[in-house]
């Protein structure tokens, strides 16, 4: 039995060819031909049994047989803001496990003690597409752009906020607690860089709203402490 071959479709219902990259590794690495069977995701929930009704050197046409939309396994919308590493490979990371846990939005902060202020979000965007592939997801995260912490904390958003800190004597509540009492509520969650937040950007997000919280006893990295977050996020807004 072959192992089915999926594929990232923009407007795949309304497409009949495959995007030039996804063309290039059906074509070239994978070797498909008219007749094979393809699946094919539009990023927005649906999948799309469809089979090769061309295949030449440079393009890959294709029919859809069926769409099978899906539901999430998680309830309300999970976004992680997050101050990127110095190291962009932990990032990269990051953005793949988080996909594959299940998540819909990635923001990266530009926060007082950053170590970096530049990150190329098509990178990571290539990153999640992939990882939304592997783990069989027909969902694709947003991944936004950097901005300034201060520019972040006063856009409007459903649900609640939360930001993860490590200051003792700044009061937090348990994250994966406070997650437990509201599991169907939008959730978005602050990050910060290596350095932690400074209190006075602690003492911003509390004046627009955000909880501080704690996300256990042990002092993490920054990309683990965005992973963990998804994670308790998934797990108490996991649907039963």
């Amino acid at each position: 039995m072959k192992e089915a071959r999926y594929f990232y479709v923009p407007d795949a219902a309304s497409q009949k060819e495959l995007p030039q990259e996804e063309a290039v590794h059906a074509l070239r690495v994978l070797r498909l031909r008219e007749g094979d069977e393809i699946f094919l995701m539009d990023g927005c929930g649906t999948f799309y049994e469809a089979v090769v009704s061309l295949a030449n050197n440079k393009h890959c046409f294709y029919e859809v047989v069926k769409a099978e939309p899906q539901e999430t396994t998680w309830q309300g919308h999970i976004h992680l803001a997050i101050a990127p590493t110095k190291n962009i490979d932990r990032m990269e990371w990051l953005a793949e496990k988080a996909t594959e846990v299940g998540f819909d939005e990635l923001s990266f902060l530009d926060c007082q003690f950053s170590e970096r202020r530049q990150l190329r979000e098509d990178r990571i965007e290539k990153i999640v597409v992939s990882a939304m592939k592997q783990s069989r997801k027909p969902w694709l995260p947003v991944v936004n752009a950097m901005m300034p912490f201060e520019k972040f904390i006063q856009m409007p958003r459903q649900g609640r906020q939360f930001i993860a800190h490590c200051y003792d004597e700044i009061e937090r509540k348990d994250f994966f607690t406070e997650l437990s009492a509201s599991p169907a509520d939008d959730v978005t969650i602050l990050v910060g860089p290596e350095g932690d937040f400074s209190i006075n950007e602690v003492q911003m997000a509390m004046d627009r709203g955000f909880v501080p919280v704690t996300l256990g006893k042990s002092r993490l990295r920054t990309e683990t402490a965005g992973l963990s977050a998804v994670m308790m996020a998934q797990l108490t807004h996991r649907k039963c």
